[in-house]
């Protein structure tokens, strides 16, 4: 496995400073998991790292309390009161040691505690790391970058009819690929892809229950997908139905993704030895950030098993680190990052655009963006009224 305490750039430095901005992005589309009684918009917490040398890092909490079990509040109160103490005065180089720290503070459960949270804390160590080394992140890893990333335009209509205009609007800003929201009513689920396929044959389908069928309905399921032109067939139970993945691979109607109930590189291990699965959609952002994300993209690739490249609708900071992580693995499938597409706000100095389906991969020292933090500082105050 790959070295992930960076020793041989490693400075004399420590953590000065940890500052948090919880933010709320306003959103410019439907989209199912930012809908509620709790709050409009995509709650994220923006986070700033200063060292000792004045070197800046900034990272990206994304938590999603309607697709796990992480809030803003929560989030916020958790890096103020519990991580931020016992991270001051460590030197930021050593990863290792520092996710060791809060791991002890805030402990694991059944796997990472409050890994979305603390994902967060490792992308801005990530680009503070690389901002002092003049590096972007994946020349530290040894590893360089494509230019740009292929896309996939995420539908997840609540009727039927809306089907066609959301495809065209994808079509009309360059997407080919398309990726769904299915479950629980496998009847639309059907008719949705079928359609998709029909409108854009060409599509790479990718459909994602997030854990919403039962077993029973997703081996039944399965094979009617398939014969629908889905190509992968991510999540389709809850995370802690081993043996119902194990059905579901031996079933061979479609490759099976997991998501939801791989947080760590145990985690993973353990589920492919199992037999649980063909492959991951990666997120850094759910798994504890890039420290962990990357050694399970190393698991995979020994392994032999796909890895997709997807999100939690992150805004720009956790966005950039996505970007960097799959153009650096060489992800071979268009990438379901979506906060493009369904976020309203930005706060880096040059804003992700996609073009022609495909968006930028950052190339500076660490993450390769600049914060505007005029942009940042109105964010927080609208945040305040949401």
């Amino acid at each position: 496995m790959a070295n992930t305490a960076y020793s041989d750039l490693r400075k004399p430095i420590t953590i000065d400073r940890i500052e948090i901005f919880p933010v709320r992005y306003p959103t410019v589309m439907y989209f199912k998991f930012f809908e509620g009684p709790t709050g409009a918009g995509r709650a994220a917490v923006i986070i700033k790292i200063t060292a000792s040398d004045g070197t800046i890092g900034w990272g990206e909490s994304v938590p999603v309390p309607r697709w796990s079990h992480e809030t803003l509040e929560g989030a916020t109160a958790a890096i103020d009161k519990y991580l931020k103490p016992v991270l001051i005065g460590k030197n930021p180089f050593d990863l290792d040691a520092i996710h060791d720290a809060m791991n002890k503070e805030i402990a694991n459960s059944f796997s990472t505690g409050a890994p979305i949270t603390k994902a967060g804390i490792d992308i801005a160590l990530h680009d503070l790391i690389g901002r002092a080394s003049g590096l972007n992140i994946a020349e530290m890893w040894g590893r360089a970058t494509p230019d740009d990333l292929l896309l996939s335009w995420t539908l997840n209509p609540k009727t039927l009819d809306e089907l066609p205009g959301l495809i065209q609007k994808g079509k009309d800003r360059g997407f080919q690929n398309f990726n769904v929201k299915v479950a629980p009513d496998t009847e639309f689920d059907l008719a949705l892809c079928r359609t998709v396929k029909e409108l854009a044959p060409e599509t790479f389908l990718w459909a994602d229950a997030n854990g919403g069928y039962d077993l029973s309905t997703a081996l039944a399921v399965a094979p009617k997908l398939a014969d629908a032109g889905v190509d992968v067939f991510e999540q389709p139970i809850p995370a802690n139905r081993l043996t119902g993945y194990q059905e579901l691979r031996k079933q061979g109607a479609l490759p099976i993704i997991l998501d939801e109930g791989v947080v760590s590189p145990s985690d993973l291990i353990e589920f492919i030895k199992l037999g649980c699965c063909d492959g991951v959609a990666m997120k850094p952002a759910r798994c504890g950030g890039l420290r962990s994300a990357r050694l399970q993209l190393e698991i995979l690739e020994e392994a032999g098993q796909m890895f997709l490249g997807s999100g939690l609708t992150d805004p720009d900071i956790s966005l950039a680190a996505s970007l960097i992580l799959y153009g650096a693995f060489g992800l071979k499938y268009p990438a379901a990052l979506n906060g493009p597409q369904f976020l309203g706000a930005s706060v880096i100095t040059e804003p992700f655009v996609p073009n022609a389906g495909r968006v930028r991969i950052p190339k500076g020292p660490g993450l390769g963006i600049d914060i505007d933090e005029t942009k940042l500082a109105e964010l927080v105050e609208k945040s305040k009224a949401t």
